[in-house]
């Protein structure tokens, strides 16, 4: 067979154990098959290849493994594995085979040719993709190692085969980042608001806490000035009851700054909002005489005048069904999420982010947890969206 006298495919070495067992693998399993292709090491010297049956436990017993973790597929491959040690071990070494349950994820697939169709495609860009669900990409999003763990006891080891929501996933991250990650301001939909009665020229810095959960990060200085940046979301010319936000005639405070009341609103030839007129109060500083006072709305913000610019992407579930790979009579990249990256530029963040370095990462206050990518450069700032700060999935779905 290895002197290339037969062709590929017409002969096969078996070996012959018990054609009565019941299990089939134990029967007469083919250990070697004939292949006319080249190997990326020896080339075209080999003919035959072992199959994966009979390579597995050799394998193992020679690179000195005591363990080989397998998926619940493999239990009835164990017999086998045990058989082909047992006939060629040399000394009383041998090591094992354990079976557990496929670690399977809602809202994505598993299976790496499922994956690996998704990179030849062009549907994600590498196997590091912030949207894939190996390790170089949720590392790449900004999960931790720790969070990883975390998940992983909360799920538990099992024989049973399932489907783990990744909400629970999420929830480890989240869990594990609001003890870690220090808060930033960061405007992903900016909108300037000019404070009318405030110094034109003056800045003053603001000190806030990096970390509420964690006091020993300290706290950082962030600039104010008359000109500002809030989340167009945050503004609202006719709102609804309930609104608690900023809108015309109402007040807000700026979190560790001030509390500014909205008094107009410039806009361009198409009715657009350009600009939010404000006067602020000078008593309700952070730590002032009048800082006590009530309002229903805190808002984040960033300095005009000091804001960096930044790309930020917005990842999101790769698929909109749960199970995408359970359909039988659909291919899963029918349920690919059209909306699973947004890009967002001219974003604005606080100046304390210059020295951000990737895999850096931050809560975003009021948005969600942020970690610098690869792509990012002093200058050019990219943060890749790990997780909202809350499960929006939960309540669409409901």
């Amino acid at each position: 067979m290895n002197e290339g006298e037969f062709e590929e495919g017409s002969r096969v070495l078996r070996a012959r154990i018990d054609m009565a067992s019941p299990n089939m693998h134990m029967r007469d399993p083919i250990i070697y098959r004939i292949l006319y292709t080249p190997h990326h090491r020896t080339g075209t010297k080999w003919k035959v290849y072992p199959m994966y049956d009979f390579a597995h436990g050799q394998s193992d017993y020679f690179e000195g493994i005591t363990h080989s973790l397998c998926t619940l597929e493999f239990e009835v491959h164990r017999p086998l594995y045990d058989w082909f040690i047992d006939q060629l071990k040399s000394d009383d070494y041998r090591p094992r085979q354990i079976e557990f349950n496929r670690l399977n994820l809602t809202y994505t697939v598993m299976s790496k040719r499922k994956l690996l169709e998704l990179v030849k495609d062009g549907v994600v860009k590498g196997w590091d993709d912030p949207r894939m669900p190996t390790l170089c990409g949720l590392r790449r999003r900004g999960y931790t190692p720790e969070s990883i763990r975390r998940f992983v006891d909360l799920i538990g080891y099992t024989k049973v085969e399932a489907i783990n929501d990744v909400s629970l996933l999420e929830y480890a991250i989240r869990e594990d980042l609001n003890k870690r990650a220090p808060r930033v301001f960061g405007v992903i939909n900016p909108l300037k608001v000019i404070i009318t009665n405030y110094p034109e020229g003056a800045t003053e810095n603001m000190e806030i806490l990096n970390n509420p959960e964690d006091e020993t990060q300290g706290t950082r200085l962030v600039p104010f000035s008359r000109e500002i940046y809030i989340e167009k979301e945050d503004f609202m010319e006719n709102p609804p009851h309930k609104f608690f936000r900023l809108a015309p005639g109402q007040e807000v405070r700026l979190k560790g700054a001030y509390i500014i009341k909205c008094t107009g609103v410039k806009k361009n030839a198409n009715g657009e909002i350009l600009e939010v007129h404000c006067t602020y109060d000078q008593a309700t500083r952070s730590g002032g005489s009048d800082s006590d006072r009530k309002v229903k709305g805190t808002l984040h913000w960033v300095s005009a005048a000091h804001a960096l610019d930044a790309e930020v992407r917005l990842y999101d579930r790769l698929f909109n069904d749960e199970d995408p790979s359970g359909h039988k009579d659909a291919d899963a990249r029918e349920f690919l999420n059209p909306g699973s990256l947004t890009v967002l530029t001219g974003c604005k963040v606080e100046p304390s982010l210059a020295e951000a370095r990737p895999m850096n990462k931050f809560q975003f206050q009021r948005i969600g947890y942020f970690c610098v990518d690869y792509d990012s450069v002093k200058g050019n700032l990219v943060f890749n969206r790990t997780v909202g700060l809350k499960d929006t999935w939960a309540k669409q779905n409901r």
